[in-house]
């Protein structure tokens, strides 16, 4: 026991081991012991000694100075650390600054469990060297340096020193390392002829919390004689920061008519100091809520934690009857664990209260009236509701449905987005006739389910009472569209159906009188009375005006009403076709020259107006010839073709060929037309008409043109 302790206070107390094995050496000043490590009791009772720290200017510590970072905890003059009340609670650490005119160093005090102690002192004991304690003898001897942050001018400082239990003569020290001649330099320097080490400047812990150096002997020459050997500098913490709320905007949503305890969020802030300090231990509390109705207390925070709860009962945490359903909490963040000392920051919490179906929609009145004209659809009477829930929640916007009354679905409802109203409308014309009122029970329902203890009631539904006006109908024809089919060429006065229109209005006692409203081709008249449609002119097939062998007319059934009424029927005429029409032949010229060894002159085509069967197979022939000799021939080629050949080559001049063609009608129609031949004069590729009246034209186009209508015979 007696050396364990020995050690343990040669670990702590660095200073005292070296005047102990080396008593010739001068006095370091500082604290004796730097760090201490204090086993956790029950509770720090006011005025307990709980232990003693030995400070040490060199100087007589003449108007010695003490600063604890727990306010909770003093430092008498004689280093007598003593609770100032009864304290359960001191945080993991405390820093004791201790300052006179001569020196000024730092002490940290951490308040662990027993078992953390042992095993602390336990691992420090197996790292060789650590904070500068050798395991054997050095003969360059250093100790850790604390620095407190933030320190006023003047500066250097001196911080601490090294010590060379070998003697000092013809040895110089050199520092190295970051924060002496690497990034960020000269921060830190030492005094080569006695070993004092300073700071230069004021130390930022959050921007770098540890230096790690290196201290060497070396000759007058720079030879290195000892070393380098570790020496490490540790900033200390000091309350600089604020908490900060980094994650804003903090908005937080909780249900109307939540239990008591419920959780709406979490506010956390964070704080750049050190984590293991007190410094940077957080306390939470809510500094003003607004609006303060029903409460001014609905919330609590964790002071711990941040969680935000509600504290109030269901009851009075009711969306419907709050001043507002929004929330603002000022929320203070305070460092030193929530002591009047620490530093604070704040930031705003919105909390939504959020609605809930606890309320069903209610018509605003038991029955609705409307009134609509037969035949017309469309919107004809909107129903108002009312929910006391939240507009811009399904637990506000209506569901119509029509639960009676509407077998023929001749109605549909609908809502609003806007005014959350039922829009009934007509979708299918009502009949007058047929029902003059009609009854319909309409149910509303919100989008989102009710909750288990409310129900739809009574004032859920409604009736709607709905008159229907008559209105002058138009006639109707029977059928519509009307067809029929006749053969073109039917005589004038022939008779083509008889309309038919019916007036529905069967309760009033009309008369309908017809008339013709469009004939494009002027054929058709109709008898105002009876209906009876008949032809005034030719019907043919051929017109302009037939499509696709259809004719097409328009007529008006008009009744006696007032004022009167009118319904428009459509006739349609499939026209029949009769051979009518003669063939037609193309073409009617043609040229050739005086010595063409081709006498194949020209490829003649038919058509016909008519459809099959009066049409092709066409039958062509050639007239009478004049003069002893035959000049020419034809010849068929096909059903519509045929071709006209010379016998002999003919002298420069204009003949007229006449040709007659007949088509396969019964009874047959025949067309007799003169193919004009010019007969020209043909030199280099050219060929003259001039004595003929022709045109100038190339024989080999001729040519060609005649050999292309040849092959299309052909094909």
């Amino acid at each position: 026991k007696e050396w364990m302790l020995k050690v343990y206070f040669c670990f702590f107390s660095p200073q005292v081991l070296l005047l102990a094995c080396a008593e010739d050496l001068e006095c370091v000043p500082g604290f004796q012991q730097k760090v201490f490590y204090i086993e956790k009791p029950s509770e720090f009772t006011e005025d307990q000694l709980i232990l003693n720290l030995k400070f040490d200017d060199c100087k007589g510590n003449n108007k010695l100075n003490f600063e604890v970072s727990n306010p909770d905890f003093t430092v008498e003059l004689d280093g007598n650390l003593v609770a100032l009340k009864n304290v359960s609670e001191a945080g993991r650490a405390l820093f004791v600054h201790a300052r006179s005119e001569h020196a000024e160093d730092m002490a940290e005090i951490f308040i662990v469990e027993a078992n953390e102690k042992r095993g602390a002192l336990k691992e420090i004991l197996k790292l060789e060297g650590n904070l500068g304690i050798p395991r054997q003898k050095r003969a360059i001897l250093t100790t850790p340096i604390l620095i407190p942050e933030n320190q006023r001018p003047p500066f250097p400082r001196l911080v601490g020193r090294v010590i060379r239990s070998e003697g000092t003569e013809g040895v110089k020290f050199r520092l190295s390392g970051k924060g002496v001649d690497q990034d960020p330099k000269g921060i830190f320097r030492i005094n080569e002829m006695n070993g004092e080490v300073s700071v230069t400047r004021t130390l930022d812990r959050e921007a770098i919390a540890t230096y790690e150096l290196e201290v060497e002997a070396v000759d007058m020459n720079g030879k290195t004689i000892d070393g380098p050997v570790r020496l490490d500098i540790s900033v200390i913490d000091q309350n600089d920061n604020r908490p900060m709320f980094k994650e804003g905007p903090y908005i937080g949503h909780v249900m109307e008519g939540s239990a008591t305890g419920t959780t709406v969020m979490r506010m956390t802030a964070f704080d750049a100091d050190d984590a293991s300090t007190d410094n940077a231990l957080l306390r939470y509390n809510i500094l003003k809520q607004t609006p303060t109705k029903p409460s001014p207390n609905m919330f609590y925070i964790d002071p711990e934690k941040g969680d935000i709860v509600t504290v109030v009962s269901p009851a009075l945490l009711d969306r419907e009857t709050m001043e507002s359903p929004k929330y603002e909490l000022v929320i203070e963040a305070k460092d030193m664990g929530g002591m009047d000392v620490g530093l604070t920051g704040t930031a705003t919490a919105t909390i939504l209260i959020d609605d809930k179906n606890d309320h069903a929609p209610e018509f605003t009145k038991k029955e609705f009236q409307a009134t609509v004209k037969e035949g017309v659809t469309g919107v004809i009477v909107n129903l108002t509701v009312g929910d006391r829930d939240d507009p811009a929640t399904g637990a506000w916007r209506a569901v119509y449905s029509i639960i009676n009354g509407n077998p023929g679905q001749s109605f549909e409802i609908h809502t609003n987005p806007q005014t959350n109203e039922g829009m009934l409308s007509v979708v299918k014309p009502l009949d007058y006739e047929i029902s003059a009122f009609h009854t319909l029970l309409i149910k509303v329902e919100n989008e989102d389910p009710l909750i288990p203890d409310i129900a739809y009631g009574p004032s859920s539904t409604a009736t709607v009472q709905i008159t229907v006006e008559d209105v002058n109908e138009g006639p109707v024809f029977h059928p519509n569209p009307m067809a029929v089919t006749k053969q073109e060429n039917i005589p004038v006065g022939s008779v083509v159906l008889t309309v038919n229109a019916t007036d529905p209005d069967t309760l009033q006692h009309q008369t309908i009188r017809y008339s013709v409203y469009k004939d494009p081709a002027g054929w058709l008249e109709i008898n105002p009375t009876n209906g009876t449609v008949g032809t005034t002119a030719v019907l043919d097939r051929e017109s302009p005006f037939v499509h696709n062998n259809v004719y097409t007319a328009l007529f008006l059934a008009i009744d006696s009403g007032n004022p009167p009424a009118t319904g428009t029927g459509t006739l349609h005429i499939t026209l029949e076709d009769v051979n009518d029409n003669v063939p037609s032949l193309y073409p009617t010229l043609a040229k050739v020259c005086d010595d063409a060894k081709d006498l194949r002159v020209v490829v003649l085509g038919a058509s016909d107006k008519d459809l099959h069967p009066n049409t092709d197979p066409f039958k062509f022939e050639l007239s009478k010839q004049s003069g002893p000799e035959k000049l020419w021939r034809i010849n068929r080629l096909n059903n519509t073709h045929a071709q006209v050949i010379l016998l002999q080559n003919l002298k420069k001049a204009n003949y007229n060929i006449p040709i007659s063609v007949t088509d396969s009608g019964k009874p047959p129609l025949t067309n007799t037309t003169e193919l004009r031949l010019q007969v020209c004069t043909c030199k280099k590729s050219k060929m003259d008409c001039s004595a003929t009246d022709a045109l100038h034209i190339s024989l080999t186009l001729i040519l060609l043109s005649l050999l292309s209508l040849f092959c299309k015979s052909c094909a």
